[in-house]
């Protein structure tokens, strides 16, 4: 993989830019590799190139990569200015619930589809997913579809308002649980120790619905990045992003090993061409 600047922007060049309709919404989905299917969905407050250079990681681990464009400027590296005007703009909008526990946002259903087309269009036994932050909790309302085979929720931060809240409905954990449970699977979840966002209560709140089918994956606060992005510096200043904004990418790193025990999850649980 070609090495790039993270303070950058990203032209997102070796990625196809593709218009999705699906359930009567359409989003431009950026797509890259050959193999199954890994939906990555973006951290806020958009596409970032930390966020790219993940989804390239996939790829060239050896699975087809759907990048979904779901707020924000596309590859930009933002402002702190921008980058508050973006989370603002999401917490209002009605397919998202940043502040409503026991449900899922909207945009989910829409999620689920992807990840219906994804496999239909890969093939394999199915797709995975990964969600980050704001986006974090969307892929365990993924499970919900039968494609659906390897979810990973990175520091889920939703809802903001309960710590210890789920953004995901009684039913639908119920729904999730019994799935895991029917077919041997199981979701991982990874938080840096010190996120103020994505609480130690969060992850108790996961391993209490899920019992041992949710894989609890703490890192160190020191194995952060200190080097980060205007809006992480203003907005987010303490460890938070693992595989993204706070991943080091140096051999022997806590964040790069994360990194590549979620490959090695997307290989055992979809296969690879790799």
């Amino acid at each position: 993989m070609v090495e790039r600047n993270m303070n950058e922007d990203d032209r997102l060049e070796d990625f196809d830019s593709r218009e999705i309709s699906l359930d009567g919404v359409t989003k431009v989905v950026y797509m890259a590799g050959a193999g199954p299917g890994v939906i990555v969905m973006t951290e806020m407050p958009g596409i970032s190139p930390h966020v790219a250079r993940f989804s390239r990681w996939v790829r060239d681990a050896g699975f087809t990569v759907y990048m979904p464009s779901l707020f924000g400027r596309d590859g930009a590296v933002v402002s702190a200015e921008e980058g508050a005007a973006v989370l603002k703009k999401v917490c209002v909008s009605a397919e998202f619930r940043a502040f409503a526990g026991n449900e899922s946002s909207p945009v989910t259903s829409w999620l689920r589809a992807l990840a219906r087309l994804a496999h239909e269009e890969c093939g394999g036994p199915g797709v995975g997913a990964i969600g980050m932050c704001f986006t974090g909790n969307f892929a365990l309302s993924m499970m919900l579809e039968p494609a659906m085979l390897a979810p990973v929720v990175s520091q889920p931060s939703l809802p903001f308002d309960n710590p210890a809240g789920l953004e995901i409905s009684e039913e639908e954990i119920e729904g999730v649980r019994d799935r895991l449970e029917r077919e041997n699977l199981t979701v991982l979840g990874y938080r840096f120790e010190g996120d103020q966002i994505c609480r130690a209560s969060r992850f108790a709140a996961y391993s209490a619905a899920l019992g041992d089918r949710f894989v609890a994956r703490v890192l160190p606060d020191e194995a952060a990045n200190p080097d980060v992005a205007p809006f992480f510096a203003r907005f987010v200043p303490y460890p938070h992003s693992v595989v993204t904004a706070h991943l080091i990418d140096e051999a022997g790193q806590p964040t790069l090993a994360a990194r590549d025990e979620i490959l090695s999850f997307f290989a055992q649980r979809l296969g690879s061409l790799t």
